[in-house]
């Protein structure tokens, strides 16, 4: 069994995801998006604002900057893309679409959702009638119950009916510019025929999953590739293990790591990974934080839930990136009204050079506002990388 070493392990994951070749030089278009798509497969949504929607952020690491509004198209309105829960609720591309019918078959209501249609039993088809008749439409839209004294995060019956029926595929659902989900029957957002296609057998799916995902990955445990679109453990590694004894990936050892471990035939082995950037808390290079830590030897969890007295880092922070390694992190936040970028934190990985990683973190701040709009960076205390950075805008 061939031996990788770690070093060499994280150079075939940044490629696979597309961080081996340099951003674009011109100007940012759909060919660049399309190239993003197929590098990354599924592109996360998260209703979070403080900085940016976490959706812009793989765009923006792996392209630089580009217009918001551009990318808000290419993904909601050329017909390309569609959005459903793969890994979470993201965006895939849409030739995907029969490969998640086995899913979509085998959606129900879960159990707090089942309770509040119990108690409107005419709600789901009431809402899906006023889709297929209306659409596209918001929850806004509906003549629905929508009463937020019940259970489900607060939501009434008729977000539950959408949400229910967006799961089943019965609908389905893109953004507005301002992330308001847009509803409709699926033939008037995905392609018809991708509709009428038939889906694949859950295991015949389960095995195309796989395959997409150690070629998103590179190189991985088997918990690795199969977290990757969330596909249910106990029925992926068997499929894992026979897709690998017929040869379609090749079984490595990682120092350190707990086999198995699978690595793409045709993962790309570059000799560096160059270039510096901030990465999303739910990018795919660090969105399974066990693999994260692996890696990278980044210990990283989302604080957003953590009371601020107990946080360590911060509310939305995000890695920063140079050279492939994970050297250091920030707590940032946009203040739209004074068009200011708010660096709450700063913090350098240990083992890392301070001065060196101030100096990344600095230019890539300036880089990071400009982007955004916000000609103002302002610092806070927090971190033992603040006192070090200075950025000039």
């Amino acid at each position: 069994m061939r031996k990788v070493g770690i070093e060499a392990a994280r150079r075939i994951a940044l490629a696979a995801q597309g961080f081996n070749r340099p951003r674009p030089a011109g100007r940012v278009d759909a060919r660049h998006f399309r190239r993003v798509m197929s590098d990354v497969g599924v592109v996360q949504l998260d209703s979070v604002n403080v900085c940016v929607r976490t959706h812009y952020m793989p765009f923006y690491a792996r392209l630089g900057a580009y217009d918001h509004g551009n990318l808000d198209s290419w993904l909601n309105t050329s017909g390309e893309n569609f959005e459903y829960w793969a890994h979470a609720a993201g965006v895939l591309p849409v030739d995907d679409y029969p490969l998640w019918k086995w899913k979509m078959s085998e959606m129900r209501p879960w159990r707090e959702a089942q309770a509040l249609l119990d108690a409107h039993p005419d709600v789901l088809e009431d809402v899906y009638r006023q889709v297929r008749d209306h659409g596209p439409l918001t929850v806004m839209d509906l003549d629905a119950p929508n009463h937020r004294n019940e259970p489900w995060w607060g939501y009434g019956p008729g977000k539950v009916a959408l949400e229910v029926l967006f799961a089943e595929g019965r609908i389905a659902a893109s953004r507005t510019g301002n992330f308001v989900r847009l509803y409709d029957l699926p033939e008037r957002m995905v392609h018809p025929d991708l509709v009428a296609a038939p889906g694949l057998a859950k295991e015949d799916a389960y095995r195309e999953l796989l395959r997409r995902a150690i070629r998103h990955q590179g190189i991985g445990t088997a918990n690795d590739i199969i977290d990757y679109f969330r596909l249910n453990l106990p029925t992926a590694r068997p499929i894992l293990a026979a897709m690998a004894a017929a040869g379609e990936m090749e079984e490595v050892e990682v120092p350190g790591w707990q086999g198995p471990v699978y690595m793409d035939h045709e993962a790309t082995r570059p000799r560096s990974i160059n270039g510096t950037t901030l990465l999303s808390p739910f990018d795919p290079i660090v969105w399974y934080r066990e693999r994260a830590l692996r890696l990278f030897g980044f210990d990283y969890r989302i604080e957003i839930y953590v009371p601020e007295p107990k946080r360590t880092y911060g509310y939305y922070v995000l890695p920063l990136m140079v050279d492939g390694e994970l050297v250091g992190r920030t707590d940032l936040k946009s203040d739209r009204k004074a068009n200011r970028l708010l660096v709450q934190s700063a913090f350098v990985e240990p083992g890392a050079d301070p001065d060196l990683v101030a100096g990344h973190m600095a230019a890539e701040l300036e880089r990071f506002a400009d982007w955004l709009g916000h000609p103002d960076v302002r610092l806070g205390r927090k971190g033992n990388l603040m006192s070090r950075v200075r950025p000039r805008m």
